[in-house]
């Protein structure tokens, strides 16, 4: 008698265990899918790179642009100047230790290393387009 009740109990424990690692699963394959699908760019944005950046960043260009209220950068051109002045304007003005907000304080600073990954990314790519343009030429240094 003991026995049937044991076994009965370790079967429906097994039933419930098994069935939630199933839930469990199919919840994972479907967020690492939509993950995959929103860095491509399928889902939600329409702006790939903003999606990517996102991803890696957490703010998009816009957003970083509105945060410091600096205009944005146009062919790997910016006025770095003016964003530096307002970042440390906005970051100290939010610093925790004079009653600020380190929320705050870490979006500013997400916001002007946005805004330097995407100079640095324009520059890049312009120089690799321009060097395209003129040809391939090696820089060759002869032994003394």
């Amino acid at each position: 008698m003991a026995h049937r009740i044991i076994t009965q109990v370790l079967l429906i424990g097994t039933r419930a265990v098994g069935r939630a690692f199933v839930e469990a699963y199919r919840q994972h394959t479907a967020s690492t899918a939509y993950t995959a699908a929103t860095a491509a760019g399928r889902v939600g944005s329409s702006q790939t790179s903003d999606s990517i950046t996102r991803k890696n960043n957490g703010l998009t260009l816009d957003e970083a642009c509105k945060i410091l209220n600096v205009p944005p950068p146009k062919q790997g051109e910016a006025n770095m100047e003016e964003m530096m002045e307002r970042f440390k304007r906005l970051f100290d003005a939010n610093e925790p230790k004079a009653g600020g907000s380190f929320y705050l304080q870490s979006k500013i600073l997400r916001a002007r290393e946005r805004i330097e990954q995407q100079v640095r990314e324009d520059k890049e790519k312009m120089e690799r387009e321009k060097e395209l343009e003129e040809g391939w030429k090696p820089k060759v240094y002869k032994d003394r």
